[in-house]
């Protein structure tokens, strides 16, 4: 299940909730019991092996706009 920031604009407390996706937008109650909160905006890191981003191949072409997959 997806977990969500929110700061709660009373306390200025940060805090995680795990809820659906559907349920993503709905209101969020602070632990101090404020309901005046929003969401933030998480990022996320996605990286390969290494955490160096894939290089395309030196010396041109590839894919099918280049490599001759396309026939």
């Amino acid at each position: 299940m997806p977990r969500y920031d929110f700061r709660c604009r009373t306390c200025g407390a940060t805090f995680e909730l795990r809820r659906t996706m559907a349920q993503a937008n709905d209101p969020a109650v602070c632990p101090q019991g404020h309901t005046d909160t929003t969401k933030l905006l998480s990022t996320v890191a996605v990286t390969g092996a290494g955490g160096a981003a894939p290089q395309a191949p030196s010396g041109g072409g590839g894919g099918c706009c280049g490599g001759g997959c396309c026939g």
